[in-house]
């Protein structure tokens, strides 16, 4: 079984959709769609989602069903009820005093760096940002969704592989995001969702390839073929979007701090 992760294009984020740029990028990656081989297709319904797989169904002549849980990754802590946790946010944005909730995974590297159970694939449930936020309830709804998709495929969970219960060579395409493909990478992986978040980058239209690798019979694992691959934007002179990335160097103030 083969299944491809494809991040929305360059995001609006405030009107839901996609720049302009996106828009580019979407157009450039329905150019590979074919050469792809996207199979089923499926994608979150959220606007930015849609928007990009658009360009390639209309491309393949294809349709795409929409499964919510494909949206991006829901999770949020509200720091007013655990103000000791600010340092892991010192962007958390406040409005009339108050903090705003926000995403609850994008954490500041020197917490991460000095709190080792958030990254650890077995204590990471226990970390103090999970005890006071929904990531660990959100995070088993999301992959107990994803893995009851993959057991009506053949591949039913087993501890932190999957028993082949029926071979498949099917392609599966997922129009989402970074934050739920980073979860469900590390569902697959038996890896901490924290440590997918703080250390990939997939850029806006990147397409992230597994395959099932099934060694001795009737035991699978996937397996990364590609991660975050942006061929099809070098090959027509579109830079990558810098969306999902931070500064290279602290001292370079273009970049997003």
């Amino acid at each position: 079984m083969r299944i491809l992760f494809i991040r929305h294009g360059d995001p609006d984020y405030t009107n839901d959709t996609l720049t302009e740029k996106g828009r580019r990028e979407a157009e450039a990656l329905s150019m590979r769609a074919e050469a792809l081989n996207m199979g089923t297709c499926f994608v979150s319904p959220l606007g930015r989602a849609r928007d990009t797989a658009e360009y390639s169904l209309k491309k393949l002549g294809r349709t795409a069903e929409t499964f919510d849980w494909l949206k991006e990754f829901p999770a949020r802590i509200d720091l007013n009820k655990a103000v000791h946790l600010q340092e892991a946010y010192p962007t958390a944005e406040k409005e009339n005093g108050v903090y705003v909730p926000r995403i609850v995974w994008d954490v500041a590297p020197a917490y991460w760096m000095s709190h080792e159970d958030c990254m650890d694939s077995a204590k990471w449930r226990d970390c103090d940002i999970c005890r006071n936020s929904d990531a660990a309830e959100v995070y088993d709804r999301v992959v107990k969704a994803f893995d009851e998709f993959l057991a009506q495929r053949g591949y039913r969970r087993e501890g932190i592989g999957y028993r082949v219960e029926k071979e498949s060579t099917e392609t599966v395409t997922f129009f989402c995001h970074f934050g739920i493909t980073c979860a469900l990478l590390a569902h697959l992986w038996g890896q901490s969702p924290f440590a997918m978040w703080q250390n990939l980058a997939l850029a806006p239209t990147s397409v992230t390839e597994l395959v099932t690798e099934e060694r001795q019979q009737g035991y699978a694992c996937f397996r990364g073929l590609k991660i975050g691959d942006v061929s099809h934007l070098t090959m027509i002179g579109e830079p990558p979007s810098f969306a999902a990335r931070f500064c290279e160097v602290y001292s370079d103030m273009s970049q997003r701090h």
